[in-house]
């Protein structure tokens, strides 16, 4: 009897463990799977999917992170919202901003988007958005070319009065990619992708998709190529036939 009560109280302890861990994890996530939570630093970044919208709380002055995949041959967009304290609690403009780093922590250049913007204190919402170069297959590390493999993004507060520090801030982040063509598919190929056991390999895979616009541009150039041959056969062929 003490052995069956024992056993059953091992039991009832096990699942009400389970039972907290899954309550807790699932606290992480939203009603479809997206994470509610951000990283506090590279290393505790939140992994999300492409095309997967984010959602964070947070505090005024604080440091959001995410983690993303991109893929040889794609260019990558990321896009934040953040909705700001009201007005009133506030005193005076705030700056705010979003970088991106690579899987070796390096910050990436934005050639499109506004990834530092200055908002009023009657502002309610600030959008900042960030397009990288497109991501090549392999490239010279010193050269800072962007590589396949997770990318970091960092969003926080960049200028603002002392007095709003702490105040609450609600966030929410997407990252996208589009394909950028076949010329960005040249070169080598990484051994593996940059610090990307976090993150879910894109659709395309981490070098890209067999299919690029180059092959419309060989098809292309090969048939015109047969037609100017045909074309050139027949006028040698039959010289009279043009003359009359």
């Amino acid at each position: 009897m003490r052995i069956r009560r024992a056993l059953t109280a091992s039991l009832l302890a096990a699942a009400a463990l389970f039972t907290g861990a899954g309550a807790a994890w699932a606290g992480n996530t939203g009603q479809n799977g997206d994470p509610t939570e951000a990283g506090t630093s590279f290393r505790t970044a939140t992994a999300i999917k492409q095309d997967q919208k984010a959602t964070a709380d947070g505090t005024t002055g604080d440091y959001l992170y995410w983690q993303f995949p991109a893929g040889a041959g794609q260019r990558p967009t990321a896009k934040a919202t953040v909705k700001l304290p009201e007005s009133g609690a506030r005193h005076g403009a705030a700056t705010w901003q979003l970088d991106v780093f690579d899987g070796l922590r390096r910050r990436q250049a934005c050639v499109e988007g506004e990834q530092t913007k200055k908002v009023a204190q009657q502002d309610t919402t600030v959008t900042l958005t960030c397009t990288l170069r497109a991501v090549r297959p392999y490239a010279e590390r010193w050269s800072n070319d962007p590589l396949p493999g997770a990318y970091y993004v960092r969003l926080t507060l960049a200028d603002g009065p002392d007095q709003d520090m702490g105040l609450p801030v609600h966030a929410e982040v997407e990252a996208s990619a589009e394909d950028a063509g076949g010329k960005y598919a040249e070169g080598g190929e990484l051994g593996a992708p940059l610090h990307a056991g976090a993150v879910a390999e894109p659709e395309d895979g981490w070098t890209g998709s067999w299919w690029s616009d180059r092959w419309l541009w060989t098809v292309g150039g090969a048939v015109l190529a047969a037609l100017l041959a045909i074309g050139g056969y027949t006028l040698t062929r039959h010289p009279h036939r043009f003359t009359r």
